[in-house]
């Protein structure tokens, strides 16, 4: 088995099996984290003229409109039109839109690294998620890294300044547990569906959280446009934050997730918080050795978490029982 904790036989979503499904779903998540890191501080100035409802819609629409079309080459439009687009619009309306709503605030009441510190519970709430639907049993390897995980975001969050921490940490809070659930979910409950088509159907369901978002701002007056007129450097921003930031890392990131199950995934999360450090670095911010620090022992997690010893996985037959009929 590439993972742990162990999958439980016969429910849930069936995990491949090997190293090398070890190190490509590894892999993937490094991937999704980098490009999702790279996006904090491109929001960072986009939300200095953006509120985030405007910056949220916006980007949201962007990357629908683009993976959109390319979906339909993928999967063909009679596998699109199948799809459970009802379930998708709860997955992506709830988990992804109001998560990603939510982490846009967070960052607007503090600043990129802290949200991505704060991030460090996804580890645990992951777990949870998956011990309660029952499709893993805790193995002490995994638990082992868990804890080494949390010690490291625990670490990390010692450099931020106690007036950063409030509303905006319990923003982040809420967003990092609805991103989880909605991670597996949408791995687990569109299975004819390509890791694209599976990332575009829930980011869809998204914007529709994005659309009524905008309706009501307007409606109880609240700004919902830029302070000030787009300019190209603006642009640019908004492309790369939907479509790499958001599009590219949520495909990688389910593709993980599909690999290591969202529990061992989201180890990855952690290690975000160097990762944001390391590109704020380079536009002028000074090196942080405690973050630096936490992000070696959430590597460590990472490591020790693999299950060394492969075991067979049995095809789940009540996966239907569990995420309903396609």
């Amino acid at each position: 088995m590439a993972m742990s904790p162990e999958p439980a036989h016969g429910t849930g979503l069936a995990i491949p099996d090997g190293r090398q499904t070890a190190f490509a779903g590894n892999t993937l998540a490094v991937a999704s984290m980098l490009t999702w890191a790279a996006g904090f501080p491109a929001a960072e100035v986009l939300l200095q003229s953006w509120p985030p409802v405007a910056l949220f819609a916006a980007r949201m629409t962007l990357a629908v409109l683009v993976m959109v079309p390319i979906w339909f080459v993928i999967d063909g439009p009679a596998r699109i039109l199948r799809a459970r687009w009802g379930h998708a619009l709860i997955v992506g309306g709830l988990g992804i839109g109001a998560g990603m709503f939510l982490i846009l605030v967070a960052q607007k009441m503090t600043d990129p690294v802290t949200v991505a510190i704060i991030a460090s519970c996804a580890p645990l709430i992951a777990t949870l998620l998956e011990l309660a639907s029952g499709t893993r049993r805790l193995r002490w390897n995994f638990a082992l890294g868990m804890m080494i995980s949390i010690i490291g975001g625990l670490i990390a969050t010692s450099a931020v300044a106690p007036a950063q921490l409030g509303l905006g940490a319990a923003c982040a809070v809420l967003s990092t547990g609805l991103f989880c659930w909605a991670s597996m979910a949408t791995a687990r409950d569109f299975p004819d569906l390509s890791q694209l088509g599976r990332s575009t159907i829930t980011l869809s369901g998204g914007l529709s959280t994005a659309a009524l978002l905008v309706l009501i701002s307007g409606f109880v007056g609240l700004e919902v446009m830029p302070a000030r007129p787009v300019d190209t450097a603006q642009m640019g921003m908004l492309v790369f934050y939907a479509l790499f930031s958001l599009g590219l890392s949520q495909v990688f990131f389910i593709a993980s997730v599909g690999k290591l199950g969202v529990a061992l995934a989201s180890f990855h999360i952690n290690i975000a918080p160097f990762y944001v450090m390391v590109i704020m670095l380079a536009l002028g911010d000074d090196w942080n050795w405690t973050r630096a620090m936490g992000a070696a022992l959430v590597a460590l997690a990472v490591v020790l978490a693999q299950d060394r010893k492969p075991r067979p996985v049995q095809p789940s037959s009540a996966c239907d029982a569990i995420s309903g009929k396609n």
